[in-house]
């Protein structure tokens, strides 16, 4: 949920409302803006009706439930578009990017295979999963550790960043 601090409201009273926010098992995400203030609160959902009572603190203009499983990165909790880098490639900007790659590294020549494919058809990002937890102890974990070093060396020799589960 998203608390909207009134623009009056003083440092005490946004502190009061942080702590007691955290007091009930909730994270608070503190964004101070220009022209409002407002405190994201994350957690667990079975707490919602106590969470609501913190419109009655001091200072607090609104609360806004927010009721996507995607509280931090919802356009309620922040309008502004989400950027993540990945080496010099930035996704969630203006431009579309591919990433591609297999979905378990299993070998060397398989990782440098799909990444040299990938990277010829125009991918941006070479993604691969390293570990790989399973339901039985018996089927494939992944090479875990040794399927990092392995992305790390195709991203060496490809110029591709990486990105793994």
């Amino acid at each position: 949920m998203i608390i909207v601090m009134k623009k009056s409201a003083t440092d005490g009273q946004i502190d009061r409302v942080v702590e007691w926010i955290e007091s009930v098992g909730y994270r608070a995400h503190l964004s101070r803006g220009t022209e409002k203030t407002i405190i994201g609160a994350v957690g667990d959902a079975r707490s919602r009706e106590q969470i609501k009572s913190v419109a009655h603190l001091a200072g607090v203009e609104i609360v806004v439930p927010i009721l996507k499983p995607y509280k931090l990165a919802s356009r309620e909790f922040r309008e502004a578009d989400t950027i993540v880098r990945v080496g010099e490639v930035e996704i969630g900007g203006p431009r579309f990017v591919v990433m591609a790659g297999p979905c378990a590294v299993e070998t060397e020549e398989q990782l440098m295979e799909c990444a040299y494919v990938a990277k010829k058809a125009g991918a941006h990002i070479l993604r691969g999963g390293a570990f790989k937890p399973r339901t039985s102890p018996y089927s494939f974990q992944g090479l875990e550790e040794e399927g990092l070093k392995l992305l790390k060396k195709v991203r060496e020799r490809t110029g591709l960043p990486i990105v793994t589960e």
